[in-house]
């Protein structure tokens, strides 16, 4: 049904709780972690790329917004073939984004902020150029050090066809063969695996030394003081005995989907983004990660472990997060809901009993710097499918207007449900995607993959504007811009919102300092009984605060006598009009 009547305080009445909060008072319970994309955050020295310097020049900004954590993509030394994704060294600091003492600096401060730190960890594969690989190349077949990645022999009687049929992420075979050597054999050469770029040779998992290796540096940044680690690609270590061929493929990863969301979820939360295949969820990664929480419960902290993983159902990403293993996993089937009042409160229901199970806290998320931005998604007729993936200048463009009232509407939404919530750089801004970006200016190894057949990810990696109209909008001190930012970004830029009433910025830090006030993350969520199966709101009561969203066009007329705390849009006479929502004390 939809309601069209006038609500009225009874209407406003919650039911009994869907969940019991898990018991723990770790800081990660109920934090709300901001990702850094160092690259694009804020430049120090002028070379038009982000840096460790000037993360901690803006960590005054972070403090303000009211984020209980940061959490940084990699900043190791890589060739940079896939923005840091390809690791060269797992102990340095990449010179593009300066060095250890930068980085301590940079730790330092932000813990006398009160801010946590939490450090990206790519442990799927490395890069070609680590020392580990480049011994392997050097090597024979059949070497110790060949054991540390995936090389196998070919198909054929010259060995002359992949090991099998698998296909990267980012396009093209997942087998790369080595040039031909002396000691090949009757064989030939050797092929290794690359579940993503060619330059990103997948670890082998099942050697020792691998284990061994990773857990040293677990404890090495440990050792420096961080708070934890965000685990890129977390369903992929371990691939099925005898890799066998596969005919499908990953339905999501790293924002690469396959077909549309399912608007009629299932009762299990899914909404199409998880993978299956012989490479991913299969049971041996939970040793790496059981031996991993031991590591981390030598320290002191309450350190966290937090799964990147697209794994579905809900119940199999649930097994990343037992009381042994990691302490967060992201939530992308609630990245991936539609605009859909009826999907979103069975994901909602889902994500919070599912992960209560195990005694886990929800995670909720809606843009990263793998998918389109959630402001631009949310401007599209049709949302989910190929729109994460990335927006290219050819393609249907997103109503800008519709979709920053549906991003800010998603967000305070997001922001009133119990758990921890993860925010990306810039969309305290209502910063949309660069739709328009032009091919030759594109660096994502997945556009050149496919040959431009996926726009590929810049568009949401676009440097941050901080003074508006300045050069590149402020974001170093040179004006250089290592992608170039759309003409938007002007007068979304964080000078022209700071004390703005109504700007997005001030939306954010007004919920998150209520979220704080409120005790909202650690309490118990309640469905609003008058809505709850409304086709156009979603409406629950968390710690006395009622989260009313109205998904609609039309408005819905609130309570004269309920108190506003907070709303994404404005109110008109009275009423909350349609893609709004507001926390209410009724």
């Amino acid at each position: 049904m939809t309601r069209t009547a006038p609500l009225t305080t009874d209407d406003l009445t919650a039911s009994a709780p869907v969940h019991s909060p898990a018991v723990g008072a770790e800081w990660w319970r109920d934090a709300v972690i901001y990702q850094v994309y160092p690259r694009s955050f804020a430049d120090g020295n002028g070379d038009g790329i982000g840096d460790l310097p000037g993360v901690t020049a803006k960590l005054d900004h972070l403090k303000q917004l009211g984020v209980d954590a940061v959490w940084l993509s990699p900043f190791y030394r890589s060739p940079q073939k896939d923005a840091g994704y390809d690791v060269a060294d797992y102990r340095d600091i990449d010179p593009l984004f300066g060095t250890l003492a930068d980085f301590d600096e940079m730790l330092a401060g932000a813990h006398e902020r009160g801010l946590k730190i939490i450090v990206d960890l790519v442990p799927n594969h490395s890069s070609d150029q680590h020392v580990w690989f480049q011994e392997a190349l050097a090597a024979a077949p059949g070497s110790a050090e060949r054991e540390r990645y995936m090389f196998r022999d070919g198909r054929g009687p010259a060995g002359e066809e992949p090991p099998n049929n698998w296909q990267s992420i980012f396009g093209g075979p997942a087998w790369t063969r080595l040039a031909p050597r002396e000691d090949d054999g009757e064989r030939g050469p050797q092929w290794y695996l690359h579940l993503f770029d060619s330059t990103q040779p997948d670890l082998n998992w099942e050697n020792p030394e691998v284990r061994a290796e990773f857990e040293d540096v677990l404890r090495f940044w440990l050792d420096r003081g961080v708070d934890g680690f965000r685990v890129d690609v977390a369903h992929g270590m371990v691939k099925a005995p005898g890799l066998p061929d596969w005919d499908g493929k990953a339905a999501m990863v790293e924002g690469t989907v396959e077909g549309p969301t399912d608007p009629a979820a299932p009762e299990d939360g899914s909404t199409g983004a998880g993978n299956n295949g012989p490479m991913f969820d299969q049971d041996g990664v939970h040793d790496i990660y059981r031996a991993w929480h031991r590591v981390l419960a030598e320290y002191d902290g309450d350190r966290c472990l937090v799964a990147e993983a697209w794994v579905e159902p809900l119940s199999r990403l649930a097994r990343y997060v037992r009381s042994d293993e990691m302490h967060q996993a992201f939530n992308f089937s609630f990245l991936t809901t539609p605009w859909d009042a009826a999907t979103m409160r069975t994901v909602v229901n889902a994500s919070l009993r599912t992960m209560e199970s195990v005694g886990a806290p929800t995670t909720w998320v809606l843009s990263n710097h793998d998918v389109v931005r959630h402001t631009s998604r949310f401007g599209l007729a049709e949302i989910g499918g190929r729109q994460l993936n990335g927006i290219g200048a050819n393609d249907p463009q997103p109503d800008a207007e519709l979709g920053l009232r549906r991003a800010r509407a998603a967000t305070l939404l997001m922001l009133g449900l119990p758990g921890s919530a993860y925010l990306y750089q810039g969309e305290e801004l209502g910063l949309p995607d660069h739709t328009a970006l032009p091919d030759e200016v594109r660096q994502d190894p997945s556009f050149f993959r496919t040959g431009g057949a996926e726009p590929g990810r810049d568009g949401c990696r676009v440097p941050l504007p901080w003074v508006g109209g300045a050069p590149g909008n402020g974001f170093g001190p040179t004006g250089k811009t290592w992608l170039p930012q759309p003409d938007v970004y002007a007068d979304l830029a964080a000078d022209r919102q700071y004390g703005v009433a109504g700007s997005t910025y001030e939306l954010y830090r007004t919920a998150l300092g209520l979220r704080r006030a409120e005790k909202l993350g650690t309490s118990t969520l309640a469905w609003v009984d008058a809505l709850s199966a409304d086709a156009d709101v979603v409406a629950f009561q968390v710690a006395g605060v009622v989260v009313l969203a109205n998904l609609a066009t039309t408005a819905l007329t609130l309570p004269a006598d309920a108190e506003v705390l907070v709303a994404s849009g404005d109110l008109v006479d009275g009423a909350l009009p349609g893609n709004t929502t507001a926390w209410l004390r009724a």
